[in-house]
């Protein structure tokens, strides 16, 4: 996977205009667009499409300042068809226009290329279970919410203060399949999703596909397949989003796995508020 992000980021530099294939480039390295994108924003800290439109920026702002004559070629080279669109993207990343990178040289914001490097320590062993299981049918009560990668989310945490503590006991009641317990679920986003971006949040338990669902609860269904079940202990929610991070370091780049469509499950073995320890549930598949 390592040298798959690096084969990535050289056919970005390859042709700053076009538009990269990222499902073609996906299936010829042996993997999926979806893995392929959740991989890059994990390790990069940003999705693959901000990278692309930093790296352009940047590339495009070095060939302002260093006497570009035509801003309209510039745009064009790097794959915008009007001076009004380039200038927008360009502002965005610079925080200035064209004209006044040209006019001034800067301030401007440069995005490096990246280059992904495998560190291998193996010091902390991960503790990790494969286990395959039929469809998941996940209920409970959802809503839409910003994502937020690092930090406590205060959206999740006001819609859970929302539910009524017999309510939470209601759904511990309606439990009767894998994972047990009450799950956070984080679903209907895009694999490289930036921070703000809106998803499904869904407080709730997971029940028997045969189970009928009662009224009045939000569904979420997932087909069956493998997950992979990573455990974690430590301060909240730094531990776990540590150790969402350490999946795409160390775990899938020397295992034969691969992530596949389908939400994220956090079961909570034990909550104090500060401290948890945790499951994490990921949907994977051979690679």
């Amino acid at each position: 996977m390592i040298g798959a992000l690096n084969a990535l980021v050289d056919l970005v530099e390859r042709d700053a205009a076009a538009e990269v294939d990222v499902a073609g480039f996906a299936r010829a390295q042996g993997t999926t667009e979806y893995h392929l994108r959740r991989m890059f924003s994990a390790l990069a800290g940003m999705p693959l499409s901000e990278y692309v439109r930093r790296r352009r920026m940047t590339l495009a702002a070095a060939e302002l300042v260093g006497g570009a004559p035509n801003v309209l070629d510039v745009a064009v080279r790097h794959g915008y068809g009007s001076v009004e669109a380039f200038g927008r993207a360009f502002r965005a990343v610079h925080g200035i226009g064209p004209a006044e990178a040209r006019r001034d040289g800067g301030p401007l914001r440069t995005q490096p290329m990246l280059r992904f490097r495998l560190s291998v320590e193996g010091s902390v062993p991960m503790d990790v279970t494969v286990i395959t299981l039929p469809e998941l049918v996940l209920v409970g009560h959802a809503a839409r919410v910003p994502l937020i990668h690092e930090g406590v989310n205060p959206h999740i945490q006001q819609h859970i203060a929302a539910i009524a503590p017999e309510e939470h006991v209601r759904l511990k009641g309606l439990n009767d399949a894998e994972p047990s317990g009450i799950l956070a679920v984080t679903g209907d986003i895009e694999p490289d999703a930036p921070d703000g971006t809106t998803l499904t949040y869904l407080h709730g338990v997971s029940l028997a596909p045969t189970t009928a669902v009662p009224d009045a609860l939000d569904v979420v269904r997932v087909e069956g397949g493998a997950w992979a079940v990573f455990s974690a202990t430590g301060p909240f929610p730094d531990t776990l989003q540590s150790l969402w991070a350490a999946t795409a370091t160390e775990w899938f780049p020397s295992h034969p796995w691969r992530l596949r469509p389908g939400p994220s499950i956090v079961r909570y073995l034990e909550f104090t508020g500060t401290h948890a320890t945790c499951e994490l549930w990921l949907a994977v598949e051979p690679e």
